[in-house]
């Protein structure tokens, strides 16, 4: 007896639920994005591929941050503009503006510390070319927190897959 052929997913449900999980990236920056800002104590910490196709960073910021970068979007954030399948913000690095804009695709990581709140993302991207970066004219993020003994709530994409 033979084992069947696996089914093949079609719909890619995989793509779509990362794609959903990254509306949650979307909804929470559109909220930042209001003239209010963040509420209360939140403040995001967001991980990206530097180099991840549609990803716009000054030159020096790509130079020092070559695969992967973290930014944090707290208190000193402007010209937040929310699209569909990307953000673009104005940071101060060292107090020099920078002005970068991130493919919602790019991202890695997306935390919350005030509420240890986490999504993680597996690399959709497994091949850059070079040429397809484009760089604008920065300086680095912060890491993020150590989170303490609690931890953060991970939603990982594992939890649902068949063993």
């Amino acid at each position: 007896m033979t084992n069947p052929t696996p089914p093949v997913d079609e719909m890619h449900y995989e793509r779509l639920a990362q794609d959903a999980l990254r509306g949650v990236i979307r909804a929470a920056l559109e909220r930042a994005a209001e003239p209010e800002g963040l509420p209360g104590g939140h403040h995001f910490y967001i991980t990206f591929q530097t180099r991840a196709p549609g990803v716009l960073l000054p030159p020096d910021v790509v130079a020092k941050y070559p695969e992967e970068m973290t930014v944090v979007l707290q208190h000193q954030y402007e010209d937040l503009v929310v699209g569909a399948d990307q953000f673009s913000i104005m940071l101060r690095f060292g107090g020099v503006p920078k002005a970068m804009t991130v493919p919602y695709r790019a991202i890695t990581r997306f935390f919350d510390p005030s509420v240890q709140f986490l999504l993680q993302f597996e690399t959709v991207i497994e091949e850059v070319i070079e040429d397809e970066v484009e760089e604008t004219p920065a300086e680095p993020a912060t890491p993020p927190p150590s989170t303490g003994d609690d931890g953060p709530k991970v939603v990982s994409l594992d939890q649902f897959r068949k063993k």
